[in-house]
């Protein structure tokens, strides 16, 4: 080997090194080797300078290398820092500006630690090795060192004779020395996992080096010296340089390799003692850029795969070790998976006549500190244990126990949502996880809770919904319902007759009912009540508390009507008494809150809630009023989730806010006349409370009286349908940014009502009337003929004649259009689909999850069969190149037509009550996801997050 020496320099020391490198000795290397013996990696006899050791990393780390290895750093350096010192538990650690300067203090050492930036690295390691001829090892814990820089470190360390370690490793261990040196093996505690036996580690990943020695404990091996290699893309101690050493350690029996793709660093290793390979990274094979490791990215024949061929020929085996298929030989096993490392050692070393070094220590089953079943019934078998975790974790764990709900981290919520989704693909929407197809199939109240809830209530739950809902949608007598019908008299959108109402349902109308909510946290949130249904739980504890606390103690609040409570008899108790009711009882009880509890009972409603309420008032002579009933009923709604933490206390304490804007929004739609204090479309308001669903009741609101069956199913489908096309629509774009503008980062100023005006702002003819145009199709094309059940098949009329008659029609105007050059020309509402299309015959999944989900219910539909049998004829008479889908929006006009033709055809409704009605119509179903997004965004937004960049806006002039 040559060098080049510039001019006038001569380096004896380069020279020098020279020399080490012809003069190899004992190395079989064609380059400097120092090391080779792991009994020499990490000695008592080392002593360490670290480098940048007030540095983030470092402080964390070195003081628990110097105390585990009995006090071998000697100084630390760190530029403009001298005088300082690194405090440790056995004794401080002087720190220097320089190498030199530490030298120059006395400071004797063989060992370099480098924690030093990547662009500073290179400089750092020639600098010692320069001022300090007796350092004989570099260990790199930077990542990513460029490679240039590698090389030049390489190069000089060979002249010097210095051995590098890493760059991108985590140090040395020797258990039987009880040192380590630089990094973080064994964590805070290396003396758990570092311990005396006869494996030896090599691992390309720092972690598991100290996992894969913790599992190895599991099977009664300990470890001799463990190493992270780094896995940046230039190692310099490699696998054929430890391997080297390995076999020179009497220590060392056997070894453990853990390998990730990409380098040839073990093709060509010969092994003299039993290896167990650990080959991951298989999933890496596609990558064409770094992840996780710069190194760990395949070149050619370097991959994961490659490398398990390397080992399995070394072996002489034919397949991969598992537990399975323990497939091994005496020379060794290949794992893929570092769980099965301790397996594939033990029967690698038995094939070899060798023992365990102690008895097992621990085992590797599942210790789980917890578990969340996220409410699903598991059988037993698949249930976790839990075992209580070790000190001081315990205590900690039991501090968090205490905790009740979550807490979402906050973020830019534009265009964001932790609610909805729609899958671009399928054009499906999500709500919490469940697709609006599936939720098409459950009731409005059900698909109204679990907007909130993130779940569906039980048939337990339902009922206590329907009666939370029913018993306050009849808003006679409100400024409300007077303000929506003076919107009507106007001549405004259904939208905006809905907000006007919902403008006057402000925070001080749910907070009496968010006192009770908050009540109920506080009492039963450490209670250890997984499920507010349980009856048999024992809430005598709650009952005393709440008896001797404040929380019943302020004034009674208002929550029924002025004329409920005249209706009252004037309690006659001692003053004495009256002093304790407040907030979970009132005085008196009002007509609402009797209604709801009598609507309970005939449901056969069990909640602990309602039970623990009517104890309280028992016991002190009170009444229960409707706030205080349904703050317990939307409590006991959210509960199991909450306790499972899927839920924060923000969403249980608006969740009765929430409820009152439902009710209140199917209230007002129907106007004064048809509503007064005793009946709601002319059913009595306890019939309503204790026997309709919500569903039924949003029915009658718009159609003015209670659905059949069929009817009831294909509302709820139509809601469900409606519920959200993700947080890009309109809708919930008003949602969230109304919530944005009251900023989210103080929840307590977010006006629930304001971020529904913000959903009902954001609606009209064009995003929530536009399913009128569909009908409007329909009835053009229907107006002429004999129909009267548009349910029946058997309805005598020839749809593929009436199709062909349109489709040719049409044809002759798209025709005329284009020659006069009008090419904004009528399309045909609700066919064709920009996702769906290009195929001979297309198809709109949505619709026909929708069609056949009537089908399999024995229902029919003529104006879905009539669109069927228009794209059809639109393909023969060539007005279309191929078959059209049609789209989703038709089903909800077919779905809403059908129910409506009858009254529309015998004049009770007009077609401009049929447009309010399909409009009003959207609007409930859409409330349901405007209520997820206004809840997600008070729980994960930030103040005006919804604000679009001025760099991002642009000028029409």
């Amino acid at each position: 080997m040559t060098t080049q020496v510039k001019t006038g320099q001569i380096d004896t020391e380069l020279n020098r090194g020279f020399n080490f490198m012809t003069a190899r000795g004992e190395s079989e290397f064609p380059y400097y080797v120092g090391i080779h013996s792991l009994a020499d990696l990490a000695t008592k006899e080392d002593r360490v300078c670290v480098l940048n050791i007030l540095g983030g990393e470092s402080r964390t780390v070195t003081p628990t290398s110097h105390e585990f290895s009995g006090g071998n750093i000697v100084c630390g350096t760190m530029p403009g820092r001298s005088g300082s010192v690194m405090q440790t538990k056995i004794g401080d650690i002087p720190v220097y500006n320089n190498v030199l300067e530490a030298l120059e203090a006395g400071h004797n050492f063989n060992v370099a630690v480098v924690y030093v930036p990547p662009s500073g690295v290179k400089d750092s390691v020639i600098e010692a090795v320069r001022v300090n001829p007796s350092l004989k090892k570099i260990i790199i814990l930077t990542e990513k060192v460029k490679v240039k820089h590698a090389r030049m470190i390489r190069q000089y360390c060979q002249w010097r004779g210095v051995d590098v370690f890493g760059a991108n490793c985590l140090g040395i261990g020797d258990a039987h020395n009880k040192i380590r040196l630089g990094g973080a093996l064994g964590g805070t505690a290396p003396e758990e996992s570092l311990i005396p036996g006869s494996v030896a580690i090599y691992s390309n990943s720092g972690n598991f080096t100290t996992t894969m020695a913790t599992y190895l404990l599991t099977a009664g091996w300990g470890t001799t010296v463990s190493i992270s290699s780094g896995k940046d893309l230039y190692i310099h101690y490699s696998a054929p340089e430890f391997t080297h050493a390995m076999h020179n350690d009497d220590r060392t029996k056997a070894m453990v390799m853990y390998i990730e793709p990409g380098g040839y660093y073990e093709k060509d290793l010969e092994f003299e003692k039993p290896v167990v390979a650990c080959i991951v990274g298989r999933w890496k094979a596609k990558l064409t850029r770094a992840c996780g490791h710069a190194g760990a990215v395949a070149g050619s024949g370097d991959n994961a795969e490659a490398k398990e061929g390397w080992f399995l020929e070394k072996f002489g085996v034919k397949a991969i070790f598992t537990p399975d298929s323990p497939t091994c030989s005496a020379k060794g096993a290949v794992v893929t998976n570092i769980s099965h490392v301790p397996a594939a050692m033990t029967a690698v070393m038995m094939m070899n006549g060798m023992k365990p070094d102690f008895d097992p220590i621990g085992d590797l089953t599942p210790k789980c500190w917890f578990r969340n079943d996220q409410g699903l019934e598991l059988p037993e078998a698949m249930q976790t244990p839990v075992v209580e975790a070790i000190a001081p974790y315990n205590e900690q764990i039991e501090e968090l126990s205490k905790l009740v709900g979550t807490i979402f981290p906050r973020q830019n919520m534009k265009d964001c949502s932790g609610a909805s989704r729609m899958d671009a693909k399928s054009q499906v929407t999500q709500i919490h996880g469940v697709s609006v197809l599936d939720a098409s199939t459950r009731s409005l109240e059900e698909n109204l809770v679990q907007s909130l809830v993130r779940e569906y209530p039980d048939a337990n739950g339902a009922a206590m919904a329907n009666v939370a809902l029913n018993a306050f949608v009849n808003q006679s007598g409100t400024i409300g319902l007077a303000a929506a019908d003076a919107a009507r008299e106007a001549g405004s959108s259904p939208n905006a007759c809905l907000a006007s109402a919902i403008a006057l349902l402000g925070p001080k109308e749910a907070e009496s009912s968010k006192e009770v909510v908050n009540s109920l946290i506080d009492l039963f949130g450490r209670a250890k009540l997984a499920d507010a249904a349980d009856i048999h739980f024992d809430y005598s504890a709650q009952v005393e508390q709440a008896l001797a606390s404040e929380v019943i103690a302020e004034p009674a609040q208002e929550g029924d009507s002025a004329d409920a409570d005249k209706s009252v008899e004037a309690d006659e108790e001692s003053e004495e008494k009256l002093k304790i009711r407040g907030i979970l009882v009132s005085e008196k009880s009002g007509k609402r809150g009797k209604m709801m509890l009598a609507a309970l009972e005939a449901r056969g409603v069990k909640s602990v809630f309602i039970d623990f309420l009517k104890a309280v008032a028992e016991r002190t002579g009170g009444g229960l009023r409707d706030v205080q009933v349904l703050g317990a009923i939307t409590c006991h709604l959210a509960w199991r989730a909450f306790m499972r933490r899927r839920l924060s206390v923000n969403t249980l304490l608006n969740m009765p806010w929430h409820f009152r804007i439902f009710s209140t929004l199917v209230g007002v739609a129907v106007p004064a006349d048809s509503q007064d204090k005793k009946s709601f479309r002319g059913e009595d308001n306890g019939i309503i409370t204790n026997d309709w669903s919500f569903t039924e009741t949003a029915f009658a609101a718009l159609l003015g009286r209670r659905p059949s069956e069929e009817e009831r199913f294909a509302f709820s489908v139509l809601q469900g349908l409606l519920i959200t096309n993700g947080p890009g629509t309109i809708s919930a774009q008003g949602a969230k940014g109304a919530v944005s503008a009251d900023g989210p980062e103080v929840p307590e100023r977010i006006q629930i009502n304001k971020g529904y005006l913000g959903f009902l702002s954001h609606t009209g003819f064009a995003h929530g009337g536009n399913g009128f145009e569909a009908i409007a199709f329909l009835m053009e094309r229907f107006k002429d003929v004999d129909l009267t059940n548009p349910g029946d098949k058997n309805h005598g009329l020839d749809l593929k004649a009436m199709a062909t008659a349109y489709a040719k029609e049409y044809k002759v105007y798209k025709v005329q259009a284009k020659a006069a050059g009008n090419l904004g020309y009528a399309k045909i509402p609700c066919i064709n689909h920009p996702v769906f299309k290009d195929k001979p015959v297309n198809f709109d999944p949505r619709e026909v999850f929708v069609d056949e989900l009537f089908k399999g219910r024995g229902e029919y539909n003529i104006f879905q069969d009539f669109y069927h049998n228009m794209v059809q004829s639109l393909k023969e008479t060539k007005v279309s190149k191929n078959v059209y889908c049609v789209n989703v929006d038709a089903v909800i006009a077919v779905i809403l037509l059908k129910m409506l033709w009858q009254p529309y055809k015998s004049g009770e409704i007009s077609g401009d009550s049929l447009e309010k009605a399909a409009f009003t119509t959207f609007l409930f179903g859409r409330m349901i996801g405007s209520a997820a997004e206004i809840d997600d965004h008070t729980n994960r937004g930030r103040n005006m997050d919804t604000r679009t960049k001025a760099s991002a806006c642009s000028f029409a002039g």
